[in-house]
């Protein structure tokens, strides 16, 4: 993969104050932003171009983190607005800057040591997403794994979407359909979730999944933010 997106237009409403005049992604954890560590391993699996999406306190990433060079990366930003269009409206808006090929998407605001290398490139149907073990705070994850790498909407044990995939540009096909003609939907530019596409991916048996046990943490709440740094701190 060359291409990849990272959401980073969040409020971070849950880790305020600290999101108050820093974006999220842009909070320090082992004495760097949490979005630097992505582009750190983006860079390391082979990817040249990335697109950072952004809504809140925008102007403070190219500030921070400028064209890519220092990583050896090519960044473009997609601004979205003063309000953010959901993981949905927010890879629609991105989709432009994105290539014909299909890309890795992560959320700005985890953690996660997982060696992006091993995610395939070429994903058998709309989607790949890495799923975690759930945490505490999401006790009854987002989706059941089955032994042929396929996911479902039904069924035990369920795993947590870990806000890591690879995405085909086709999952966005038909989106107002799957999602509804709601308010937000209708909006210039549209907002709505991914959660909808992906359901109606499982629907067809198009969205795969892997199973991941390393270090993951989201990074919501300033708790969850400290003990990421102290867990850093003594690695």
């Amino acid at each position: 993969m060359r291409h990849a997106l990272i959401f980073a237009a969040g409020l971070g409403e849950r880790m305020r104050p600290l999101t108050e005049h820093t974006p999220k992604p842009l909070l320090s954890a082992g004495g760097k932003p949490l979005i630097e560590w992505h582009l750190e391993r983006l860079a390391a699996a082979g990817v040249n171009y990335v697109v950072i999406n952004t809504s809140h306190l925008a102007e403070q990433f190219p500030e921070a983190l400028g064209d890519g060079s220092r990583w050896g990366l090519r960044i473009r930003y997609a601004y979205e607005g003063p309000v953010p269009l959901e993981t949905g409206g927010g890879m629609l808006n991105a989709l432009p800057l994105l290539g014909a090929e299909p890309f890795l998407a992560i959320n700005g605001d985890i953690w996660c040591d997982l060696d992006l290398t091993t995610l395939p490139a070429e994903p058998t149907g709309r989607a790949h997403l890495v799923m975690v073990d759930n945490p505490a705070h999401h006790p009854n994850g987002d989706f059941r794994l089955d032994e042929q790498g396929q996911l479902h909407d039904d069924g035990a044990p369920r795993l947590t979407y870990s806000g890591i995939g690879v995405f085909r540009r086709e999952l966005l096909d038909g989106w107002l359909e799957t999602v509804g003609n709601t308010a937000d939907a209708d909006a210039k530019p549209p907002r709505f979730k991914l959660r909808p596409l992906l359901e109606a991916a499982i629907a067809v048996n198009a969205l795969g999944g892997s199973h991941y046990r390393g270090e993951w943490t989201d990074v919501g709440t300033p708790q969850r933010l400290a003990e990421l740094e102290a867990d850093l701190s003594h690695a």
